[in-house]
């Protein structure tokens, strides 16, 4: 006895006739098991497409957060030497895996020589431990935050973190979230926008779901995007501006005051004199060698302090620490990308490496790979300086 059912004829509308009727036939041919196979690949193609656009059409905040959901344990890991927006970025994405039930263990490579980075860590008593090796990372599932490729610790290749949170220029990515908005001016800025996506509300906000945004969060959010962009002088986009609105009325002014107003060491002002009175200034530009220092976070500072000077509109400091060059560029000028400047300056130089973006960069470069070791014939700092100027004079 057969179960199979008597052709059913088939009209497409707008068809010409004889196509319909060719296509009838060619439906009517087929198995029946391979039919319902047809059918079940074109419910399973429509279904899959409407997740893919729900899942998309999520606010990324709440993306996150269900990827954070997976996982029993996450390590947030921030880039080497976290400044304020690294660690409040770092804090941020604690809250959101907290509220469900994420552990999390907020980690990083490097030291926090800085006084504000210092003074950041400690006023808000943040629990943050250090690595030296990607076997001390505390979870397998890694969350990076304020950078999109691990470095700076013994192993950081191997590293595929599951979500990348990021607003610098380069090509890394998580397994499964990554959001990198290289026209926001600090990460902290993405972190603000995804606290509201999951309904995050301040401590004295009304209508609160459980999920409150702690003064101290809120503090080093707003002072992570003020660092970042020179309190909103340099590199804003609308977003911050948006953000820091959001995020005032649940600061605390005291924390703020402490964290912005450190004490400032003695090797610190001594780097800010030097370059002070043995800078290099040809045209709109500054260049200064300050020697050996003990404080490489010094450097920037210094880089900061010339860039007060009436006429210069773009500054690049350089020093020496433990046998490598340490360099911070800084630009106010519309013709001079700080990043890609310091990116040609040192092209040609085995070991070294710079970047950033178009207000700010920074780099690294062996000075025994500078003085010739190695395939190169070495340059010396006379010329090394002559590159720098030749290459924010747009000439390199």
């Amino acid at each position: 006895m057969s179960f199979r059912s008597a052709p059913t004829a088939v009209t497409f509308v707008g068809v010409n006739p004889l196509v319909s009727e060719s296509i009838d036939d060619s439906i009517q041919s087929l198995d029946p098991l391979v039919l319902s196979l047809l059918i079940l690949a074109v419910v399973a193609l429509v279904l899959g497409g409407w997740w893919v656009i729900r899942w998309f059409r999520r606010p990324p905040g709440v993306r996150l957060q269900r990827v954070l959901a997976t996982h029993d344990d996450v390590a947030i890991l921030m880039h080497p030497n976290p400044d304020p927006d690294a660690m409040s970025c770092a804090m941020g994405v604690a809250e959101i895996a907290d509220s469900v039930d994420t552990e999390t263990t907020l980690q990083y490579s490097g030291e926090i020589r800085h006084q504000e980075n210092r003074a950041f860590r400690t006023v808000l008593d943040l629990d943050i431990e250090s690595i030296e090796a990607s076997s001390q990372l505390e979870s397998d599932a890694v969350v990076l935050v304020d950078h999109n490729t691990p470095r700076g610790f013994t192993g950081a290749q191997t590293v595929e973190p599951v979500a990348v949170v990021d607003h610098h220029p380069g090509n890394g990515a998580g397994t499964k979230f990554t959001d990198v908005r290289t026209d926001y001016g600090a990460a902290s800025t993405i972190i603000v926008e995804y606290l509201y996506d999951v309904g995050a509300t301040m401590a004295d906000e009304e209508g609160s779901n459980g999920f409150e945004i702690s003064p101290e969060l809120a503090t080093g959010l707003l002072y992570g995007i003020q660092s970042d962009t020179t309190h909103l002088t340099n590199g804003c986009s609308r977003a911050e501006f948006d953000a820091c609105a959001a995020l005032f009325s649940g600061i605390d002014e005291d924390l703020l005051d402490r964290i912005a107003n450190p004490q400032v060491s003695d090797d610190v002002l001594q780097v800010k004199a030097t370059a002070i009175t043995q800078k290099r200034v040809e045209g709109p530009f500054a260049v200064c060698d300050v020697g050996e220092v003990g404080n490489v976070d010094a450097i920037p500072q210094a880089a900061d302090e010339l860039m007060h000077l009436e006429g210069v509109t773009a500054v690049v400091v350089y020093g020496e620490h433990d046998g490598t060059l340490h360099l911070s560029g800084r630009s106010r000028d519309d013709r001079v990308h700080m990043g890609e400047t310091l990116r040609h300056a040192i092209s040609d130089i085995p070991m070294a490496s710079a970047g950033g973006h178009a207000r700010m960069g920074g780099g690294q470069l062996s000075v025994d790979h500078m003085n010739g070791i190695g395939p190169s014939d070495g340059i010396s700092r006379d010329e090394f300086e002559e590159r720098l100027f030749s290459a924010m004079a747009g000439e390199r």
